[in-house]
């Protein structure tokens, strides 16, 4: 049921006896998570999403994405920033497509 529990863990260069410490259970545990022969209980599942900064969701592969190194999983919006995406969503498809080609233009133009 923890899908993404290995690639997460080899990602971020951590052992299996190293997790098991963190989030307190067996290394023996940790290696029948990933071979998905025993479930990990809610507070397991929690430790682990919190030590690996995603969710639940993604640990137990319910969500594609937010795995670690995920661009929209660590995109922080400044108050300007939020407020262009609020304002491009306002406008119609071609007004959109016309924003992003000026802007296109603009960063190749600095090359």
């Amino acid at each position: 049921m923890v899908k993404n529990l290995r690639v997460l863990r080899i990602s971020k260069g951590v052992s299996q006896q190293m997790l098991a410490e963190i989030v307190g259970v067996s290394q023996q545990s940790i290696n029948k998570y990933e071979k998905q022969k025993i479930e990990p209980d809610i507070s397991t599942l929690t430790a682990m999403a919190d030590y690996f900064g995603t969710t639940v969701d993604y640990l137990i592969g319910h969500t594609p994405a937010s795995g670690p190194g995920d661009p929209q999983q660590e995109l922080e919006l400044s108050k300007d920033e939020l407020g262009l995406v609020l304002d491009m969503r306002k406008l119609t498809a071609e007004e959109k497509k016309s924003i992003l080609l000026v802007v296109k233009n603009y960063l190749q133009g600095r090359g």
